[in-house]
């Protein structure tokens, strides 16, 4: 003769923060535990798969703009066509999202000056005056000057590996751009290298801070609100209507090959600025910036390779070498665990207390272990 189970409001639910009337089977909760919700993706997971989708993303801007620069754009213009288009094709995440401007306005022009137009403008006058690889090495200093700033100014833990890793990628950066081929000291050149490294730093921290605080903004209404401001900004500097626009309705060469103009720009506009810059500031929020910062050094690896198989520029020995130092980095950097933080205590509400000592009388019939008789 089986025995009904006795059916017993669920004390283990409600010290877990259910309602106190959710009743079931006490003698089957192991049952009740084993449905729990399916296992996800972790968000450092997701975070590490973003930051790569954008270094590979943003590592084809260079391969897809120097065909047209080759056609007889500038390289300013060529920036101004990136950003401006990818803020068009933005507009309707903006539109979407327009409460954000509201909400926090000092965050989307900080993102649009140094984020977009500060990184691009910076870069250009620096490789005006100091060669290209120079310039570069300079800018990826980014991910250590990050980890002094959260280190040292905004006081917060960091990973043994994210510092180990920043140092190995910058190392195999100094490879990847062979920077001893280009070393010429021009004091206003390498200014402007530190200043295109500060604005990266700016990038990873405001796309950080706007998840946080009470006014959180959406990663991609920071992206485009941010690319809208820098298109602004870039309009004012370079003057497109003075600009001969025409070869973008030719033919450019791309190792050895002829194709339309408009394929490399699109290509620039829409994965190697639009897709770049949502996965991006995506990613920051599942990571933090210091090791988002150092998985975006694999930027000039991607480009560095793409150059070799679309442009035919050749990879020495030391850049290879390089190339897997980066990795190296990247790869210790988003391995290491979070730096431990102090715990913060966890107060119980007086009146909660009592209300579960209540709750468990009722069931027992009798005095709470908890509360000791009172």
């Amino acid at each position: 003769m089986n025995t009904p189970l006795r059916t017993v409001p669920c004390r283990t639910k409600w010290r877990n923060g259910a309602l106190p009337n959710c009743r079931y089977d006490c003698h089957n909760a192991s049952v009740h535990k084993s449905t729990a919700t399916p296992t996800r993706p972790s968000g450092r997971t997701l975070g590490l798969s973003l930051a790569l989708v954008s270094a590979f993303a943003f590592g084809g801007s260079g391969t897809a703009a120097k065909p047209l620069i080759e056609a007889g754009l500038s390289p300013l213009h060529v920036v101004w066509l990136r950003v401006t288009g990818a803020a068009v094709a933005l507009l309707p995440i903006a539109y979407r999202h327009r409460s954000a401007v509201l909400r926090r306005p000092g965050l989307l022009l900080g993102f649009g000056l140094l984020a977009v137009a500060g990184v691009q403008a910076c870069y250009f006058a620096a490789i005006s005056r100091i060669p290209v690889g120079v310039a570069l090495l300079i800018e990826y200093l980014g991910p250590p000057l990050l980890i002094g700033y959260v280190k040292f100014v905004q006081r917060k833990p960091i990973s043994r590996g994210a510092a180990i890793g920043a140092a190995v990628a910058v190392a195999g950066l100094a490879c990847v751009v062979e920077v001893w081929n280009g070393l010429s000291f021009d004091a206003l050149g390498v200014l402007f290298g530190l200043g295109a490294a500060c604005c990266q730093v700016g990038y990873f921290v405001l796309a950080d801070a706007g998840r946080r605080g009470e006014r959180p903004v959406d990663p991609m209404a920071v992206s485009a609100y941010g690319l809208l401001i820098g298109a602004v900004v870039l309009t004012a500097l370079t003057r497109p209507w003075e600009a001969d626009w025409s070869p973008l309705g030719g033919n450019v060469v791309m190792n050895g090959h002829s194709l339309p103009a408009f394929v490399p720009a699109v290509w620039m506009v829409l994965v190697a600025t639009v897709l770049a810059y949502l996965t991006g500031v995506v990613a920051v929020g599942h990571l933090s910036p210091p090791v988002a910062g150092v998985v975006a050094n694999l930027e000039a690896v991607v480009a560095t390779v793409l150059a070799w198989i679309l442009l035919g520029e050749h990879l020495g020995l030391p850049q290879l070498a390089g190339g897997l130092l980066v990795l190296a980095g990247a790869f210790a950097a988003q391995a290491s665990k979070p730096a431990d933080a102090a715990p913060e205590p966890v107060v119980v509400p007086a009146v909660e207390t009592r209300e579960r000592v209540a709750a468990e009388r009722a069931v027992s019939g009798r005095p709470s272990r908890t509360s000791r008789g009172d």
